[in-house]
């Protein structure tokens, strides 16, 4: 199934491809998809997390399977229905689902994000929630989903340790990541690496008014001096921030580093049309801190 569909940079919009496990209906990010394959027969692995089904070999290059209906709490999957195969975070993984129903463009400004009593900012793997001609549809946190499987898989904060000991400086650093998780994390390792002045927004939107309002009241270079931006975002995303950053000459100046899990090769070409100073996978917290020490002696 072709997944591809062109997206002028900066609309805040995405496409979600919409799926069924159980009878429900899902969505994940078509920019973290790679291709959807109809289910092949895997091998299973010794001693694996209970949502591993095995690996297979497309094309000669090794694939863990995914059961997305056991992370999903509804039992195990049966042989059939498709393989949505993923690339983000450096990983290629296949999601075993029921079938797929097809891909629909919306913005940003359209995704709620669920609330207390639907999940939990620690425990939930819902990003957001869509309604589309009457169904809704519930975006999984693909991400978290393999963390909670692998925690290795996730932010190398032990990368902190690494760098050493290091002066403590006030350098104001804004960060727009919608995860609470994802957030604390990396305030955590960047306070750790010395950057003690951070200023958190949850979604681009949020970081796009505060940059507002310093630049009003005539404080931005004393307020923000660099922004680190997720791509996926409710409300406003990153792209869109970086756009609206780069193209104001009072705000251009600000280096902007993009750091998400869908830095691929193509999500990396529309960064560098859009401004972007530097772009890098969310595991990479050591190397986020060598880039901000770079750009900020510059």
């Amino acid at each position: 199934m072709e997944t591809k569909i062109l997206l002028e940079n900066g609309t805040n919009e995405l496409e979600v491809l919409e799926f069924v496990v159980d009878g429900n209906s899902y969505g994940i990010n078509v920019a973290k998809i790679r291709e959807i394959i109809t289910y092949s027969p895997v091998t299973p692995v010794p001693n694996a997390h209970p949502s591993v089904e095995g690996i297979f070999m497309p094309r000669d290059a090794m694939i863990t399977a995914i059961d997305l209906r056991n992370c999903l709490q509804r039992g195990q999957s049966q042989p059939g229905g498709l393989f949505i195969i993923t690339s983000f975070n450096k990983l290629d993984i296949a999601f075993h689902v029921d079938a797929v129903i097809g891909i629909h463009r919306v913005s940003w400004v359209d995704i709620i994000k669920p609330g207390a009593t639907v999940t939990s900012a620690e425990d939930g793997i819902s990003t957001g929630i869509i309604k589309i001609d009457g169904k809704i549809i519930i975006i999984l946190d693909f991400e978290k989903i393999i963390t909670d499987i692998n925690p290795e898989t996730g932010l190398k904060v032990t990368e902190i340790d690494a760098l050493g000991a290091r002066e403590n400086t006030e350098v104001p650093i804004l960060i727009a990541e919608d995860s609470s998780l994802l957030r604390k994390l990396i305030i955590d390792s960047l306070k750790k690496a010395g950057y003690e002045n951070i200023i958190k927004a949850e979604n681009g939107e949020e970081a796009w008014e505060y940059i507002v309002k310093c630049r009003d009241a005539g404080t931005l270079d004393k307020e923000v001096h660099l922004l680190i931006t997720d791509i996926e975002m409710p409300l406003m995303d990153g792209h869109r921030l970086t756009k609206l950053v780069k193209s104001d000459d009072a705000t251009k100046h600000i280096p902007v580093i993009i750091f998400s899990s869908l830095v691929n090769e193509e999500m990396r070409r529309k960064g560098e049309d859009l401004g972007a100073d530097a772009q890098l996978s969310k595991p990479e917290i050591g190397n986020l801190v060598k880039v901000i020490d770079e750009l900020l002696a510059r």
